[in-house]
C-alpha cells in the first residue's frame, strides 16, 4: 500500500510503500479514504516522543481516519464490512499510522460510525481535535455568560473549542493576528467571537474587556502561566500542552487534556458536525503523495484543518 513512512526519526515524512496492516483479534481494517495532518504527526517525526512510546520502524505516521471497513479481527462485534467509520488510531506502539490507504485500528477503542450528513474529509479531520477540544471545554465547564480565553484559536483545536465554547453559551474570547486570522476565528460561529491580537499587549486587550478577568482559559498554544495570569478569583484553565499546578501560582485550578478519543465522544461531535451545529475547519486538502507538503504547510501555521485524501 501506499502510505506517509519514517524509517527512524527525525526525518522528513515521505509518501512510499509499505506492507498492508492484518487486522489482529479485537481490530478492525479500515480502507481510509480520508486523514489529517496534527501537531501529534509533527512530533513524532521529529523524534520528541522517542521514550515517551515504542517506535517500530518503518513507521507509518497518523492518527485520524475516516474511511470504510475492510475486514474484521476476530472476536469482532458491532461493525460490518463496508461500514462508514472514523476515529483515532490509539494503539500503544508507535507504527500502524493513518496516513495510509489502510490502518488497522482496535474496534473497542478511538472509533465510531460516521452519520449520514457528515463529509469524509470533515470525518478524518474531526476525531483527535475534536476530542481534545471537546475534553477542554468539558473540564473548565463554562456556565452561561462566562467568559472563555481560547489562546491557540485558529488551530484545529482551537476552532472546535470556540464553536464548543461558544454552543454552552459562554462569552468567547480568542487569540488571532490582524487580519485573515482574526477574520477566520470570527467566523466560526453565528455568536460573537471577541479576537485580540496575541502578538501586542494581550493582558491589556483581554483587561479591556473583561477587567476582573476571564472565568477560565484554553491554553492550547502560547505561555500557560502567562495566560493564566489572566483569569479571574477561581478561576480554570485547559492545558494540551502540559501546564501543572506548580507553574500556576493563586487560586487557580488546572486540568492537563489528554484527548480521549471514545466513541461516546465522538459520536457526540460526529451528530453535532453532520447537524451543522459544529463545523469543522478543513481549510486544505492534499492527496497523500504530497503529505510532505501537507507537513510543511501545518508547520507553517495553516488556518483549521489540513486533510489528506488517501484512496
Amino acid at each position: 500500500m501506499r502510505a506517509v513512512t519514517v524509517d527512524k526519526v527525525p526525518a522528513d515524512p515521505r509518501a512510499g510503500e509499505a506492507e498492508a496492516p492484518r487486522p489482529a483479534a479485537g481490530e478492525v481494517l479500515v480502507a481510509v479514504a480520508s486523514a489529517s495532518v496534527n501537531g501529534f504527526d509533527l512530533a513524532v517525526a521529529a523524534g520528541y516522543l522517542q521514550g515517551a512510546m515504542e517506535h517500530r520502524f518503518p513507521l507509518v505516521l497518523g492518527k485520524d481516519f475516516a474511511g470504510t471497513v475492510a475486514e474484521l479481527g476476530e472476536g469482532v462485534e458491532g461493525f460490518a464490512v463496508g461500514d462508514a467509520v472514523f476515529g483515532v488510531v490509539m494503539k500503544p506502539v508507535l507504527q500502524d499510522g493513518s496516513l495510509a490507504q489502510y490502518v488497522s485500528v482496535p474496534a473497542g477503542y478511538g472509533i465510531a460510525a460516521v452519520p449520514d450528513g457528515l463529509g469524509v474529509q470533515e470525518a478524518g479531520a474531526l476525531g483527535l481535535a475534536g476530542t481534545a477540544a471537546f475534553d477542554s471545554v468539558q473540564a473548565v465547564a463554562p456556565r452561561w455568560g462566562e467568559t472563555v480565553l481560547v489562546s491557540g484559536a485558529t488551530g484545529g483545536v482551537g476552532a472546535l473549542a470556540v464553536q464548543l465554547a461558544a454552543a454552552r453559551g459562554a462569552r468567547v474570547i480568542a487569540t488571532a493576528r490582524p487580519g485573515a486570522e482574526a477574520d477566520f476565528v470570527a467566523g466560526l460561529t453565528d455568536a460573537e467571537v471577541q479576537v485580540v491580537d496575541y502578538t501586542g499587549d494581550l493582558e491589556g486587550q483581554v483587561r479591556a474587556i473583561t477587567p476582573e478577568g476571564v472565568d477560565a482559559v484554553l491554553h492550547l498554544a502560547g505561555d500557560g502561566a502567562a495566560l493564566a495570569g489572566l483569569l479571574g478569583k477561581g478561576g480554570r484553565i485547559a492545558s494540551t500542552l502540559g501546564l501543572t499546578d506548580d507553574a500556576v501560582p493563586g487560586e487557580v485550578t488546572v486540568h492537563s487534556i489528554m484527548a480521549d478519543p471514545n466513541a461516546r465522544t465522538l459520536g457526540t461531535l460526529a451528530e453535532e458536525a453532520a447537524a451543522g451545529t459544529l463545523r469543522v475547519p478543513v481549510t486544505a486538502t492534499y492527496p497523500l503523495e504530497q503529505a510532505h507538503e501537507a507537513f510543511a504547510a501545518f508547520g507553517a501555521g495553516t488556518l483549521g484543518k489540513i486533510a489528506v485524501t488517501c484512496s
